[in-house]
């Protein structure tokens, strides 16, 4: 076995597997150049590094749930111009994670809520936060389920385990007495510790309407409420833009 087989198969034990790839070339870029073991050595680790980090948080991003990978710079401002473009950025810089503040998103159907909970989300994922999203009729499911198998606690400490807890369309559909108290339950448990991320259609007047208690909703917008932004988008759908386009053409 030569020293470069030798090498080769030591980083496959290793699992150094960019270290690997790039072996080869970069032995061939500086054969005829100075370069010292240190400089070889730190240029190597390096890409291994990058390799590594980007892998996890690829990872992080699948392991989140997220229904579609969109970041801040795919999204239309000049479209959208009820959302403050200057406000979002300064939300992607995560200061509202370290403080345990939680963002709402107003707005009817179509307006770029979820885009931009998501895309605040990918960019918490990529800092190696612990990021979940889910919808919220999947989660009130998730959590009478659980419920009725007596592992509700159990449930609980997962969804209130991460640093950013996505719970998407609130007021899509109506939640009974059980799920709205579960629900609190979940709520109770993140305040003033991790941050949550809500969209929602409805106004928080009519939160009486969606979880069937007006006592309840009350309860649950108190602890959303207390520390967060809010952000309400009063433009028009997304889903519209291209057939308004079309229309003016005409």
């Amino acid at each position: 076995m030569t020293i470069y087989e030798k090498v080769i198969d030591n980083l496959d034990k290793l699992k150094l597997e960019k270290m690997k790839m790039v072996l080869s070339d970069y032995l061939d870029s500086i054969s005829k150049k100075s370069i010292s073991p240190l400089e070889t050595l730190a240029y190597l680790t390096d890409e291994e590094v990058d390799f590594k980090q980007i892998r996890a948080s690829k990872m992080r991003i699948k392991i989140a749930n997220f229904p579609f990978e969109k970041k801040l710079e795919d999204f239309d401002f000049d479209y959208q111009t009820s959302v403050n473009k200057k406000e979002i950025y300064d939300l992607a810089t995560l200061r509202f994670i370290e403080n345990k503040q939680n963002i709402l998103f107003v707005g009817n159907s179509g307006v770029g809520k979820t885009h931009l909970a998501t895309a605040l989300g990918i960019e918490a994922a990529q800092q190696k936060y612990g990021v979940y999203f889910i919808s919220c009729h999947n989660l009130i499911a998730q959590l009478n389920l659980a419920y009725k198998e007596n592992r509700l606690e159990n449930r609980l400490k997962n969804y209130a385990k991460y640093k950013v807890l996505i719970i998407d369309e609130i007021g899509y559909l109506p939640i009974d007495r059980m799920g709205s108290n579960l629900f609190f339950q979940l709520i109770a448990k993140r305040y003033e510790n991790k941050s949550t991320i809500i969209t929602t259609n409805r106004p928080f007047s009519r939160w009486g309407e969606v979880f069937d208690d007006s006592t309840i909703a009350a309860a649950i917008l108190d602890r959303l409420l207390h520390h967060s932004f809010i952000i309400n988008i009063t433009g028009q759908s997304y889903r519209i833009k291209g057939k308004l386009t079309r229309k003016e053409d005409n």
